[in-house]
């Protein structure tokens, strides 16, 4: 669902806005326009459908109710969206009492599954096309990684220090000036 300029962020961007006047059609309208690739984040964030589910549906309670914050913002209204749902899968993985009926190598196994959430040729993927993916196509590879990996997958600096085979101060260089240069070639 996009606009006549193609437009998908000002799709969302109006959609944002009808949900902080309190329009319902705002949460239809993103749910019709980013409803399942929303769902396939959470899905290969949390690596169950059910969990995912839930992610999803607390994403956009949370987006209805924060609408406000980001509608005619600075920024990226697609980007925030994610933002929420990101942190809304974080929040769940986080949350051991949704994971402890899993046997631990059920947990392993989900634990590792966040690696390839990054995919060493296939980045370009969850960019998607326009700027973003251009920006990112400029950053070197370990920043680029680091940087997916942290706000793709949810590893923690440490965990991707130690990934990475590098040091800790090494890993959060990379992130900092990545985003840093990410931040100037996208305003």
């Amino acid at each position: 669902m996009e606009d006549h300029d193609g437009n998908r962020d000002g799709v969302l961007a109006r959609a944002l806005a009808d949900c902080a006047a309190g329009r319902a059609r705002g949460i239809d309208c993103i749910l019709s326009t980013e409803g399942a690739q929303m769902r396939g984040v959470a899905r290969r964030m949390l690596g169950r459908d059910d969990l995912a589910d839930e992610a999803l549906q607390d994403a956009m309670v949370l987006i209805w109710r924060k609408a406000a914050q980001q509608a005619g913002g600075a920024g990226s209204a697609r980007g925030w969206i994610y933002a929420v749902l990101r942190n809304r899968c974080l929040t769940i993985l986080r949350d051991g009492s949704r994971l402890a009926s899993l046997p631990p190598e059920e947990l392993t196994r989900l634990q590792e599954a966040r690696q390839d959430l990054v995919p060493d040729d296939g980045w370009r993927l969850l960019a998607g096309p326009g700027r973003l993916g251009d920006c990112l196509q400029a950053l070197d590879d370990h920043s680029r990684r680091a940087i997916l990996m942290a706000h793709v997958a949810g590893f923690s600096h440490g965990e991707i220090s130690a990934r990475q085979g590098v040091p800790l101060g090494t890993t959060k260089s990379w992130i900092r000036r990545g985003l840093a240069s990410l931040k100037e070639c996208l305003s």
